[in-house]
Parts: C-alpha cells; sequence; structure tokens
C-alpha cells in the first residue's frame, strides 16, 4: 500500500498528541484490548466484567463468541466503541476440531472438505441474534491439518458472520457420517491476532492494579493498545490541522484538506480519516479513487458516517 502525497505536512503537526503519548486516562479512555477470551462466559459477560474491572461507563466488543469458544476478541473501551465499525466486517480465522460421527477414508475427508471453499449457503442456528434467513458466505481458506482417527483438525479463514458449527455439521452430512465441531478457537479478528499483543483478563487486572497502587503505567500500556489499532487494515487519508475540527462536527472532507493518502483507495470503500499525528478522526466513505483525490484541489472526496474524535481537540478555524 504506497502513499500520494499532495502536500507539505511539515507545516502542520502543531496540535494533538501521538497515540501512543497520550495520557494514561486518556489512553485508556481511547483504547483496545487485543483479549484472549476463555472458555465459560459469554462475549458480553467478559465485557461487563472489564468494564467494572476499569471503571468505564462504556465498553463493546467485535465479532461475538461463543461461551465455548476461545480466543482473539477485540474489545473497545469508552471512545473507542465508536471505531469498532472498522472492523465489524473483518475476516476471521479460526482452529478447530471437527469430531466425526464414523470412521472415514482419510483422502476422501480432506476431498470433500476442500468442496467448502469459496462461497457457501448458511442458514443461523435457532440460538443466534440474527434473522434466519438463508445467506451466503465465504470461506477464503480450509485447510486441513491432522486426522486422528475420527478427530479432524482444521484451520478455515472465512468472512465474518459465518457460523463454524453449521461448516462442520455440513462437512458431516456431506460426508455422510454426520459431525460436530468439537472445538474451536479463534486466532485472527481482522488486524488482532494471536501472536500479537493478545492479552488475558488477569494480566489486565493485574496490569490495572498496579498503576493503581504504584502509578507505573508501563504494563498497563501493554495490554491496552489504542484505538487506531482498529484501522490498521483500513486504507488511511490525512488531513491539514486546519480540517480536523470540521471533519469532528460532522463535516465531509473536502480535496484541500488533504496532505497524503494510501494508493489503493477505491470508490466505495470505508476510509479512515486520520490527523498527521496518527490519531484516528472519523471513518467515511470514499466518493473517489485514490488518483482521483490526488488530482482534485476542490471538491468533497469522502462521506464521514462515523466521528471518532471528539470536538475541539484541534483548534477551530471554518
Amino acid at each position: 500500500m504506497g502513499i500520494l502525497i499532495k502536500a507539505d505536512e511539515t507545516t502542520d503537526m502543531k496540535y494533538g498528541c501521538r497515540p501512543e503519548e497520550r495520557p494514561i486516562k486518556e489512553y485508556i479512555q481511547n483504547g483496545v484490548i487485543n483479549l484472549d477470551k476463555p472458555k465459560g462466559p459469554t462475549s458480553h459477560q467478559v465485557v461487563a466484567w472489564i468494564k467494572r474491572m476499569l471503571s468505564l461507563n462504556k465498553a463493546g466488543h467485535a465479532g461475538t463468541l461463543d461461551p465455548k469458544v476461545s480466543g482473539v476478541l477485540p474489545v473497545a473501551l469508552e471512545n473507542a466503541v465508536k471505531a469498532l465499525y472498522a472492523i465489524s466486517k473483518a475476516e476471521k480465522e479460526y482452529i478447530g476440531i471437527l469430531k466425526l460421527h464414523s470412521d472415514v477414508d482419510e483422502e476422501k475427508i480432506r476431498k470433500t472438505i476442500s468442496y467448502f471453499i469459496g462461497d457457501i449457503y448458511q442458514r443461523p442456528p435457532l440460538r443466534s441474534a440474527v434473522k434466519r434467513t438463508l445467506r451466503i458466505k465465504k470461506i477464503y481458506n480450509l485447510e486441513v491439518l491432522e486426522i486422528d482417527n475420527r478427530n479432524v483438525l482444521f484451520h478455515v479463514k472465512c468472512e465474518s458472520g459465518t457460523y463454524i458449527r453449521m461448516l462442520c455439521h455440513h462437512i458431516g452430512i456431506l460426508l455422510g457420517v454426520g459431525g460436530h465441531m468439537q472445538e474451536l478457537r479463534r486466532i485472527a479478528s481482522g488486524p488482532f491476532r494471536e501472536d500479537s499483543g493478545l492479552t488475558t483478563l488477569h494480566k489486565l487486572k493485574d496490569a490495572y492494579d498496579l498503576w493503581l497502587e504504584s502509578g507505573d503505567e508501563s504494563f498497563l500500556r501493554k495490554v491496552i493498545q489504542p484505538m487506531e489499532r482498529l484501522v490498521a487494515d483500513t486504507p488511511k487519508i490525512f488531513v491539514r490541522d486546519s480540517a480536523v475540527d470540521a471533519i469532528c462536527n460532522g463535516a465531509n472532507l473536502y480535496a484541500q484538506g488533504i496532505v497524503k493518502l494510501d494508493s489503493t483507495i477505491k470508490r466505495g470503500d470505508l476510509v479512515a480519516l486520520m490527523t498527521l499525528k496518527n490519531e484516528l478522526i472519523a471513518l467515511g466513505t470514499a466518493l473517489k479513487t485514490s488518483l482521483e483525490i490526488f488530482e482534485m484541489d476542490y471538491g468533497i472526496v469522502v462521506k464521514t458516517i462515523r466521528v471518532i474524535m471528539k470536538r475541539k481537540a484541534y483548534p477551530k478555524t471554518w
């Protein structure tokens, strides 16, 4: 992803604060946790515990995990909850075990599972938070890692909203023996991965208590990440300091307010509007391609759909 530079940024960068340098209270209120959800509680219960633990008014999660499923659960805190929209449709990755109900030849298992790569039909189960209508979901990759008798260890990368339990059930039906999901762990949700800053409820509690008791914020800054992590995979447009407050008040982005932008933006893409200090201002829909934006001197280029930054963080110039 290249960068197209429209203007000199050295004349700006007078205001704001780099995300990692925010004062600790502001850092928490604009933070996100890459949580390793344990088996047992619901995603909602885990978020409620975090709210009480950190004495917050608001917190939210992206991508619900069933009580029996563990793994990556991004949890946004306070102001960062508004930015969860950026990963609401992010791809997911899982490691799981499919338990077959009868013996099947290994070659047949691998061949049958390969049929499920691509578009598949799914109807949400009875216990689900969405309407039970037939939907098409995409499986980007489905790989058999190991087969031990009737236990099939697999890795799947899929579209958001895919029911892995239902996927296992359908594989069992096609094999003619039946099957169910025995174990499941999510290893990635958008930019959040198991091998990148994953933390537990216990580590979060210890880090928060350490800060309260000794003032040491170093561990808390490790288990909580800046909310800008939510837009790590989102195309970005960096704007002038003078344009920030107008966007915070709901204004659309005009071409004359842009300093630089990612070169891969297409019409209709979700884009992140950023300050020159890498602070997330808002999310919007691109009305032009990167090249079209680069060549424009005036006119609206992004329709603002969700403002994240609070007003008056930057001076009013409009």
